[in-house]
């Protein structure tokens, strides 16, 4: 057990304090759903990149990552480079046509842009991975580190204990309470693992002792086709996930359809890009660095808070362990108001157009209690799959792909139907849902006589698939040709995106390329 000092537990105390305060102060005064679920469209630039960094570096990246380094090394850089080029791509293409709809939700484009049943079988495909993946594996990784300074806390008393605290501010405040503390958060997760970095590099000697103490596997960024962890060509798997999890995926495209302009959103998306790059610092080489330090950790998950405590001082301890909160909480409260969201825009108000902004104020906190309790009570479930890590990606990969596949091809081809789209996705999911059962649920894979495929492989396949569903169905029932104002595709807005810049100015356009450039020196460094 690992005793905490007085001065700890002020530091950790303090910063609960804070935050549910700032985050109820942020959020007064919200008077209607677009108040509640998008912050008015008011969101600047800065504002929303924090939050996406925030949200994203939730508790379980915190404990996913650095475990997963832990175990396979500089491989795992290729979650967060990818998700730079993914974020280029949603502020140069997406984002233009996301925000001339005027979306409340991301599966709001698919009725726009095919039909309802569309809308509603993404959305409730989203809702459910809001809970049972986002905001319960946060609520996880919560109690794996704090059983480390708490072992006789049980994991299901954690869980309840931090959805309550997450969620006071995220009833009350809305989306504008869950972006200023996420921009608060953000400071203190950079901070907190900026110390474990310089800390663990000092204890292993420096940057050349922890070269030497890691084999040539471990250092490697690109590992060959048949490798158990991340095959090179399995990266465009990873890219295919990263599509769902950053663009596709109300958690994260919220912040974006709150900017009070396309410019903004532009900008705040790539600042998220950018962040994700010093993470090879941040997340990366700290797992890496407890490998020299802590090599017979029971678990991976453990590596954390095991450098945390090894590491820091009293006072720091209870900093790093408030980052983790930090972290835990950015999570959970972006989690649950997307969840929100989708349950009353997509669902309740389609339903019932007579109710007014206040009532769905009303019924979206409401929503936002249930599933506050719903997370807390299946987050100690999450144990039984092994890695955290493992869990997210595992999980996504058999069933996000097909989700892609469709916004994609919606957004690109004009030629692609309502029906093709429905399909695509009930029949995408349906396939993978029953191939994930057989594989990860009930160990059969082999016993069906299939060969094992990596995950990344099956989410290129699962791609691959909807996108044959979608071709096959269009061209077996086309339909009738599209009123041009009703049209939410990337070719409608050519002209507007092409239109003459003003010289060298530091436009978003500028700002994308010098990221791009960024991303590809970080790949060089740590080839």
């Amino acid at each position: 057990m690992v005793l905490l000092s007085s001065i700890d537990l002020a530091v950790i105390a303090l910063y609960l304090i804070a935050i549910v305060a700032i985050g109820l102060w942020a959020g007064r005064g919200e008077r209607d759903a677009a108040d509640y679920f998008l912050a008015g469209r008011t969101l600047p630039w800065y504002l929303i990149g924090f939050s996406f960094f925030a949200s994203n570096m939730s508790g379980a990246s915190f404990v996913g990552l650095m475990g997963a380094a832990y175990s396979h090394g500089m491989v795992v850089f290729n979650y967060e480079w990818t998700a730079t080029l993914v974020l280029i791509f949603f502020a140069l293409f997406m984002l233009p046509v996301f925000l001339r709809s005027r979306l409340f939700t991301v599966p709001e484009y698919l009725e726009a842009r095919f039909d309802r049943r569309a809308r509603w079988a993404y959305a409730g495909f989203t809702i459910l991975t809001l809970m049972f993946i986002d905001t319960a594996g946060a609520l996880y990784a919560g109690g794996i580190v704090i059983s480390t300074v708490w072992p006789q806390v049980d994991l299901w008393q954690t869980s309840a204990a931090l959805a309550l605290l997450a969620g006071i501010y995220t009833l009350v405040g809305g989306l504008r309470a869950v972006v200023v503390t996420d921009a608060m958060q953000a400071v203190l997760m950079i901070g907190g693992a900026a110390l474990i970095f310089w800390f663990g590099l000092d204890a292993v000697g420096g940057w050349d002792a922890l070269t030497e103490g890691l084999t040539e596997a471990r250092r490697r960024l690109f590992k060959p086709a048949d490798d158990g962890f991340l095959p090179w060509p399995g990266i465009l798997g990873v890219i295919l996930l990263g599509f769902y999890y950053w663009t596709l995926n109300q958690y994260f495209v919220q912040r974006a359809l709150a900017a009070r302009s396309l410019d903004q959103a532009r900008k705040g998306a790539l600042f998220g890009g950018l962040l994700k790059l010093p993470n090879v610092f941040l997340m990366i080489l700290p797992g890496m660095i407890a490998v020299v330090l802590l090599p017979d950790l029971d678990t991976p998950d453990r590596v954390f808070p095991a450098l945390a405590f090894e590491l820091l001082p009293t006072g720091l301890r209870g900093l790093i362990l408030t980052a983790l909160l930090a972290a835990i909480m950015s999570s959970l409260d972006s989690a649950l108001n997307a969840a929100a969201s989708l349950l009353t825009m997509d669902f309740v108000k389609p339903l019932r157009p007579q109710y007014s902004g206040r009532t769905l104020l009303a019924i979206g906190r409401g929503f936002t209690a249930v599933l506050i309790v719903a997370a807390a009570l299946y987050a100690p479930l999450i144990e039984r799959f092994g890695s955290l890590f493992q869990y997210f990606q595992s999980t996504l990969a058999y069933l996000v792909p097909p989700i892609v596949a469709v916004y994609l091809g919606g957004l690109f081809c004009a030629r692609f139907t309502a029906a093709a789209a429905f399909w695509a996705i009930a029949g995408g999911l349906g396939i993978g849902m029953a191939l994930f059962l057989a594989k990860e649920v009930t160990g059969t894979w082999d016993g069906l006589g299939l060969p094992p495929v990596h995950f990344t492989y099956m989410a290129i396949g699962m791609f691959g698939i909807a996108l044959l569903i979608m071709t096959i169905v269009s061209l077996v029932r086309p339909s009738p040709p599209a009123d041009p104002s009703t049209r939410f595709h990337w070719s409608d807005l050519k002209p507007e995106a092409s239109a003459k810049g003003r010289g060298l100015s530091w436009d978003y356009r500028t700002q994308a390329t010098a990221l791009a450039i960024l991303m590809v020196a970080f790949i060089a460094v740590f080839w």
